[in-house]
C-alpha cells in the first residue's frame, strides 16, 4: 500500500491540527510545522519554538521538520529531536519564501547540493538511528531533478518528498506530476532504496491513489487538500454532513485552546474555520462570523446557534 502523509505546513500543522487527524482520519505519518535549528539551540528560542514540537501519543508516528544551514547545528538539533521522542527527522529543503531564501536555507539549498549532502549526513549522525528524510522541490528555477535528486540520493535519506513545482513557481502554477515520475525513474536507475513521495494539488484519496499508479512513487504527501478535511486519508471515502463538519470544527477549536491556548492567540484558528465552513447552505454567513471570533467561547456560541437553526429548519427541536 502507498504511504499517505500529512505534509508539514508552517503555522498550520500544529498539535491541535495533527490531533484532529489522529482522531478522524489518521495518515501513515504526520509532520510538524518547520522549526529553525538556530532558534532551537538558543535557550530563549527553544522556549518559543518548542510549541511547534508539542505532540501526543495519538499522533504517532510523527516527524519533526527542521530547517537551517549549519551542518553542526543539524547534528545537535537531531540529538534533541531524538530525545523528545519523535519518530523521524525531516529536513526542509523546499520552502520557497523570500525570508528563508535570503538566509540561503530551505529551497536555496537546491543550489548547494554538496552542502545539502553534508547536512543530511550530519542529521543522520545526530539522529540516534531515527530515519532522516528531506522535503524539497523539483528545482530552483525550473526542473533540475537530473542534477539535484542524485545528489540527495547519494546521502541516502530514508525518504525524499518532492513538491512538484520549482522554487520559482511557488504555488502559482499547477503541480507537474510528470516530474514525480521522472524522480522515480532517476531513483530506480541509481538503485537507491530511498522512498519517493509526491506532493502537490491532491484533493482527495482517490486522486492520490491515481497519482501513485501513474508515477510509480511510493506515496503521497497532502497539504492544502487536508484543510478542513480530517477525513481525507480514510479508506472508506467518508463524506461528512455539514453538521458533522461543524462539530469536528468545534472539537478542533477546543483542542487548540486546550493544547496551545497558553502559547498562541486563538485567532490562529480562523484559517481552519475558513476551510471547514464551506460547501453547505449558509456557510458564507457562518464563515464571516467565525472570521471575527477572538476566543473559544465566541466560537462555541456561533456554531451551536447555527446548528440549532439548521435543526429547527429540519423540524427537529434541540
Amino acid at each position: 500500500m502507498p504511504i499517505f502523509a500529512l505534509a508539514p505546513m508552517e503555522d498550520v500543522t500544529d498539535a491541535a491540527f495533527r490531533e484532529i487527524f489522529g482522531l478522524y482520519g489518521k495518515p501513515d505519518v504526520m509532520f510538524t510545522e518547520f522549526v529553525n535549528i538556530d532558534g532551537l539551540l538558543h535557550p530563549e528560542g527553544f522556549k518559543r519554538l518548542k510549541i511547534a514540537l508539542i505532540k501526543t501519543e495519538n499522533q504517532k508516528p510523527v516527524v519533526a521538520q527542521i530547517w537551517g544551514r549549519d551542518p553542526q547545528k543539524f547534528y545537535e538539533v537531531s540529538k534533541t529531536i531524538k530525545g523528545l521522542g519523535f519518530d523521524g527527522i525531516d529536513i526542509n529543503m523546499g520552502c520557497p519564501q523570500d525570508k528563508e531564501i535570503k538566509l540561503k536555507t530551505c529551497a536555496a539549498l537546491i543550489r548547494e547540493p554538496e552542502l545539502a549532502q553534508i547536512i543530511i549526513n550530519s542529521a543522520k549522525e545526530g539522529s540516534g538511528g531515527l530515519p532522516v528524510s528531506v522535503k524539497t522541490r523539483i528545482g530552483f528555477s525550473g526542473n533540475e531533478l537530473a542534477q539535484w535528486l542524485p545528489a540527495l540520493l547519494k546521502a541516502q535519506p530514508a525518504v525524499v518528498s518532492i513538491h512538484a513545482r520549482s522554487k520559482k513557481d511557488k504555488s502559482k502554477v499547477p503541480a507537474d506530476w510528470t516530474a514525480i515520475e521522472e524522480a522515480v525513474r532517476i531513483r530506480d536507475n541509481l538503485s537507491s532504496k530511498t522512498l519517493i513521495l509526491g506532493n502537490g494539488d491532491i484533493k482527495n484519496r482517490a486522486e492520490a491513489l491515481q497519482r501513485v499508479k501513474d508515477t510509480g512513487c511510493d506515496g503521497v504527501m497532502i497539504a492544502r487538500g487536508a484543510f478542513g478535511n480530517p477525513w481525507i486519508f480514510r479508506k472508506d471515502n467518508y463524506q461528512p454532513s455539514a453538521e458533522q463538519k461543524l462539530w469536528v470544527m468545534l472539537e478542533h477549536a477546543r483542542l487548540f485552546d486546550q493544547l496551545l491556548g497558553r502559547y498562541k492567540p486563538f485567532m490562529g484558528m480562523r484559517k481552519n474555520f475558513r476551510a471547514y465552513a464551506s460547501g453547505f447552505e449558509g456557510c458564507s454567513e457562518l464563515r464571516a462570523k467565525l472570521l471575527q471570533v477572538k476566543n473559544l467561547e465566541e466560537t462555541e456560541k456561533i456554531i451551536t446557534e447555527f446548528l440549532r437553526d439548521i435543526n429547527f429548519k429540519q423540524g427537529t427541536v434541540v
